[in-house]
């Protein structure tokens, strides 16, 4: 591969190249100054005024839910969105495995330059150091600040918080409640949240769906939101605009993600010209229950944690593949990852766990029940870790994730290995945001998922809910701040040309999905586009494939537009009006997704070209032609699909902390 290879997006005018971008936000001078500096350097609103700026924060989650329990105390007014019927069944309620801060109260080496250097380089050198930096400074404060709110992190003998490692590190550095992190961290957040309600500078919205973003004068300045109960289109207005709705996963159909969680909040600020940030980069999880069968509608996660003290292995023979895998020898067994990557073991990134998961099942050497052509699953076993520490041990630590799996499965992992099998989980693309978090739309902010900012190709375990508390809690009400300190901006009329062009928009589209009046169901159409995006777009993609999935997802997006049955009337509850949009938008999203991974002819993380990698199938990154951020413009559509070709604008990163090297877990 070189630079003189004719792109084959370009060659088949899939994409166009625009002008350069830079992120313009981030102070000069060493790294570990930046944040301090930007602090100091933004400009402050008087508390008196902040009861005259406005906010609106779409999404109730780690990162929406702190952000508008910390504006809201601040003193300025928030209206907080979410689709759910209360804030706490946001998606962050499903993470079970714990949250990364550098505290280093194991002494064994953890630092806030080693938390960063590992999210870098766990990353494969694809994310913009300066945030890194900053979420890696902030994170200690992120623990102090949920001990206070009373979240029930694990504790040691002495009296100290505990922690455990998770993939892609060598220190212990994960605080943790059992296996239900995610859901007390959220509980902390919303309480917060809840507080600032009944002081009423918060004003909640529940089963509210954002449908668009009211941009007037070059300024976000508000949203277009569907009441799920009624039906009823509303426009909400406000000095600023928060995203903070999660990342689209559910892009594949099947993935660990909610299933109401969806790309169209972010997909609808998209089309009005907020750009899209590596929406490639997916990660594939690891350690998921597989797969059992066509009935499935959503795969369940089982907690990375469960790599420190669990052992995954294969039969070395074909033949061994149904036999009780308490039966099969030790030195029958092949404990593959511990075999190829001695230093790291079990705990290497999640990206290189799943592609050797997967070369083992393509080998034949899978486990479980037959699923189409092969065993979809591989073992992780505890008989070593119940025989080390005892069973009594190893229910404190995992006891919640056990069950749950003994209830999904009707087997006993005490007993008998669990399966796991990889599945899409977290997408490392997201808009895009400068240092501050504002997207390309003045005025328009992303936090958390949503955004593309701080993993790079790859999330390294126990990051997420980290991202998700320093943007909320920390870096957005830092950095809004200084967009805040120019308003307030001049009042919105609700006839506002910008206001009436969104509102319009958003009833001309429910008519038209409403009018179609097809054959096929909304399910049928998601699920094909699932099967095309994990076949072509999944663990491994190639040129070849990823240009007939293009073909595949313009046909299947033609016939949704025009053989879609939506049941219903658009002014009452209506399910299949609300997943009628989200797929559409999928729809739109899976093929940006398939041009900006055949464009990226390289692999790097959760990207894996077949035509770039290492002589041992490891990714093979091209830093010399790929070492930028692919942010892409919408160039204009219909609303009925059409979409034009994207406009490719480079952000070119620049490391000046870290040496770019080709990864190594061995």
């Amino acid at each position: 591969m070189t630079g003189n290879t004719v792109n084959a997006g370009i060659a088949h005018r899939l994409y166009t190249e625009g002008e350069k971008i830079a992120d313009t936000k981030a102070p000069a001078g060493p790294i570990a100054e930046k944040w301090t500096t930007r602090k100091f350097e933004a400009a402050l609103v008087n508390p008196a005024n902040r009861r005259k700026l406005s906010v609106i924060i779409v999404g109730t989650g780690l990162a929406g839910g702190a952000a508008a329990a910390t504006l809201g105390e601040a003193g300025y007014h928030v209206k907080s969105f979410c689709f759910q019927d209360s804030p706490r069944r946001a998606h962050s309620i499903a993470a079970q495995g714990g949250i990364n801060a550098a505290k280093n109260y194991k002494e064994d080496g953890d630092s806030v330059y080693r938390l960063f250097y590992d999210t870098v380089k766990g990353g494969d050198y694809r994310a913009r150091e300066t945030n890194v930096y900053r979420l890696a400074e902030v994170s200690a404060a992120i623990i102090d600040q949920c001990v206070a709110q009373g979240v029930p992190f694990a504790r040691e003998y002495g009296g100290l918080l505990d922690n455990r490692s998770f993939g892609g590190v060598q220190v212990s550095r994960t605080f943790y409640a059992r296996g239900q992190t995610g859901q007390q961290l959220l509980i902390g957040a919303y309480q917060a949240l809840e507080r600032q309600v009944a002081a009423g500078t918060v004003e909640q919205f529940t089963r509210h769906e954002m449908l668009e973003v009211i941009v007037s004068e070059g300024r976000a300045r508000g949203i277009i939101a569907r009441d799920l109960v009624t039906g009823e289109i509303e426009t909400h207005l406000a000095d600023a605009v928060v995203l903070a709705s999660g990342g689209y996963g559910n892009v594949f159909f099947l993935s660990t993600n909610a299933m109401g969680s969806n790309v169209t909040a972010s997909w609808r600020a998209h089309r009005k010209g907020a750009y899209m940030a590596n929406p490639c980069y997916t990660q594939i999880h690891p350690t998921c229950i597989p797969v059992s069968g066509d009935h499935q509608s959503k795969l369940t996660l089982m907690s990375e944690s469960l790599r420190n003290d669990g052992r995954i292995w294969v039969p070395k023979r074909r033949e061994d593949c149904d036999k009780d895998p308490r039966t099969i020898a030790e030195e029958d067994r092949d404990y593959y990852l511990e075999r190829i990557y001695p230093s790291f073991g079990n705990l290497v990134p999640r990206d290189i766990a799943s592609r050797q998961a997967k070369n083992v099942c393509d080998e034949g050497r899978g486990v479980g029940p037959m699923v189409g052509d092969f065993r979809r699953g591989v073992y992780l076993d505890f008989a070593d870790a119940i025989s080390r520490l005892g069973k009594a041990a190893v229910e404190a630590k995992y006891g919640n994730l056990f069950d749950m799996y003994a209830r999904i499965t009707g087997e006993n992992p005490y007993e008998t290995p669990m399966r796991i099998y990889p599945a899409v989980h977290y997408t490392m693309g997201g808009l895009w945001v400068d240092y501050d978090l504002q997207s390309s739309i003045p005025g328009l902010f992303v936090t958390g998922e949503a955004n593309f900012s701080d993993h790079g190709a790859n999330r390294l375990g126990a990051s997420a809910l980290m991202q998700g508390l320093a943007d909320g809690y920390f870096v957005l009400p830092n950095t809004i701040r200084d967009y805040l300190a120019k308003g307030p901006f001049e009042p919105l009329s609700t006839d506002a040309p910008a206001v009436v062009e969104a509102r319009t928009s958003v009833e001309q589209r429910t008519a038209r999905l409403l009018q179609i009046q097809g054959e096929r169901s909304v399910d049928s159409f998601h699920k094909e586009l699932g099967h095309i995006m994990w076949e072509y777009c999944g663990m491994e993609r190639s040129e070849e494939g990823l240009l007939k999935a293009i073909d595949l997802i313009r046909g299947l997006r033609e016939e949704f537009w025009r053989n879609v049955r939506v049941l219903g009337s658009a002014d009452t509850l209506n399910q299949s009006l609300e997943k009628a949009g989200r797929v559409a938008d999928f729809l739109e999203l899976g093929e940006l997704m398939c041009i900006d991974a055949l464009h990226r002819r390289e692999s790097c993380g959760g990207h894996f070209r077949a035509e770039s990698q290492t002589e041992d199938g490891e990714a093979l990154r091209h830093d010399d032609e790929f070492l930028y951020v692919a942010a892409w413009e919408f160039a204009g559509g219909d609303g009925d699909g059409e979409m034009g070709a994207p406009v490719l604008h480079k952000e070119d990163l620049v490391y000046e902390a870290i040496e770019l090297k080709q990864r190594s877990y061995k």
